[in-house]
């Protein structure tokens, strides 16, 4: 059992029988991780505790009490925890950037829940090894935004890290400004990413990679030995195989929603295919292929509309540190294609789904034809400048509408075409989706897209304004952000004003990868 730091700012330090853990991460050995306490934080206090992901878990109501306050804060440890922080390398915006590991994320071990084991991080817990002369904290400002936007993306049935709590603290940290700090944990069934595979392949250690990978095969992705049968049994070509698959499909989710990650360096890339890492983020307001949400990103590089192939850019790099493994140049690239063939038919799923074109209405010998309409709309959109998650709503409202009409009129689609310049365009539009769909069809398909397009996003305005008053010591807009974007789909009568169009001020929000 792993002991306490002896005394916090807060008082002395408890041991806390609350999870069962396992550690089968510390069975690899001291090359993967190094063992930590994490720093303890001046007056700590909740910010934020998600009830739904504890109930979801089965985890009991005592974790939220004020003792586990401490333990969520890094001044106490919960009986069987073993604090740690993992190494890793990657690409940084394309370059070969070296070591880097968990620089404020602290690993506390594999609590037993009723989805299986979870791993526990608290990020901004202090400095670990791998900090690179950074000081461990994370500030209040992202935290809340990732606290919310791995929840949001829950909500939207999107793979990614949930967040469990939110811990404040008056604690000083030095940024652009002085700001406060905090500590978010956050949970996921394995927190690796391409960078620990990477990290070994760039030392010629292929016994710790084997190592590292036979550890994600028998514990994260044991399906991999089935589908090894499609690689002539080599079960890291499998593994490829299922994280290429998986990261397909994730950046098809992305796509659909009008998600901007900000920050897709290998080391932000999670071997299980969850969105990782919530930095400079953003859901776009205005449609723009070419949108750039991270303000440190001067080139452009994590654009909107280049996710997919910094994916596949990504996944090339995780391939090459597999080859020692995989032993077969050849199959590994035939692998890798299966990226190019999958990631475009998810896409164009997930986008037919957003029209309410799915199931029977969706037959594979209308996919190009469908997938043409789905282009010219998203031109319209583009050059339009048309908000990405209230145009996609209305469309399914004017759907739903439509259908109750004796017949057809361009007026029942005013919701839509009243935010245009050129109407008749999108008027023509809509007259080629009618006939492919058939009025007749609108009832079913109007549902399943309110269904698909959500109400509610994250948008950077709303955290902002959560941030504001948290700062002020008011945590309630959080719950509230919460409790919205946890069912983004469901109309929420009363909220409608989280719904609306930013405002002109939030143009002005730049958002970096600093935090």
């Amino acid at each position: 059992m792993s002991s306490a730091p002896s005394e916090s700012p807060s008082g002395p330090s408890h041991d806390l029988p609350v999870l069962n853990w396992t550690h089968r991460l510390t069975q690899l050995g001291p090359r993967f991780f190094t063992l930590l306490q994490p720093t303890p934080m001046a007056a700590p206090s909740w910010a934020a505790c998600n009830q739904t992901l504890r109930a979801e878990l089965d985890w009991p109501k005592e974790l939220f009490d004020d003792e586990h306050l401490l333990a969520f804060a890094g001044n106490a440890l919960m009986v069987g925890s073993q604090p740690l922080a993992t190494v890793y390398s990657g690409h940084q915006f394309g370059q070969w950037a070296g070591q880097l590991g968990d620089g404020r994320a602290i690993w506390l071990g594999e609590a037993e829940s009723s989805q299986g084991p979870q791993e526990i991080q608290l990020k901004g817990a202090g400095r670990t090894p791998y900090s690179r002369g950074g000081d461990g904290r994370a500030v209040l400002r992202s935290s809340i935004r990732e606290y919310l936007c791995s929840e949001a993306m829950h909500g939207l049935g999107i793979p990614t890290t949930r967040a469990l709590s939110l811990v404040a603290s008056p604690e000083p940290v030095r940024r652009e400004t002085v700001e406060s700090a905090a500590v978010v944990s956050r949970v996921a069934p394995s927190f690796l990413r391409f960078g620990h595979f990477e990290h070994f392949a760039a030392q010629g250690d292929t016994d710790s990679l084997r190592a590292l990978a036979d550890h994600a095969l028998a514990h994260h992705l044991p399906e991999c030995r089935t589908r090894a049968a499609l690689w002539q049994g080599n079960v890291y070509a499998a593994l490829l195989d299922e994280v290429q698959e998986r990261t397909a499909k994730l950046l098809a989710q992305w796509q659909a929603v009008g998600f901007c990650h900000g920050v897709m360096n290998t080391d932000n890339m999670s071997l299980l295919g969850l969105t990782i890492d919530y930095g400079p983020f953003q859901f776009m307001d205005g449609f723009d292929p070419g949108h750039i949400c991270n303000h440190s990103d001067h080139q452009g590089r994590y654009a909107y509309g280049r996710q997919p192939n910094v994916a596949y850019w990504n996944l090339y790099c995780l391939a090459q540190a597999l080859a020692p493994l995989i032993d077969d140049q050849e199959m590994t690239l035939q692998v890798l294609q299966g990226y190019k063939t999958l990631f475009p038919r998810y896409l164009g799923d997930a986008m037919r789904a957003k029209l309410g074109l799915v199931g029977d209405l969706a037959p594979e010998s209308e996919r190009e034809a469908d997938w043409t309409l789905v282009e010219d709309l998203m031109q319209l959109m583009a050059a339009e400048k048309l908000d990405f998650t209230v145009f996609w709503r209305q469309l399914s409202q004017s759907v739903v509408q439509q259908s109750a009409a004796s017949a057809l009129t361009d007026v029942g689609w005013s919701a839509v075409t009243d935010r245009v310049l050129d109407r008749p365009r999108l008027l023509a539009w809509l007259a080629r989706y009618t006939e492919r769909a058939g009025q007749s069809h609108f009832a079913a398909m109007g549902q399943q897209m309110l269904r698909t397009n959500p109400k509610f996003v994250l948008r950077n305005h709303l955290a902002e304004i959560a941030i504001r008053q948290a700062k002020t010591g008011d945590f309630s807009e959080i719950e509230t952000l919460h409790n919205l974007l946890k069912s983004p789909f469901d109309e929420h009568p009363g909220f409608d004003a989280y719904a609306d169009l930013p405002p002109d001020w939030a143009g002005q929000l730049e958002i970096s990868c600093s935090s």
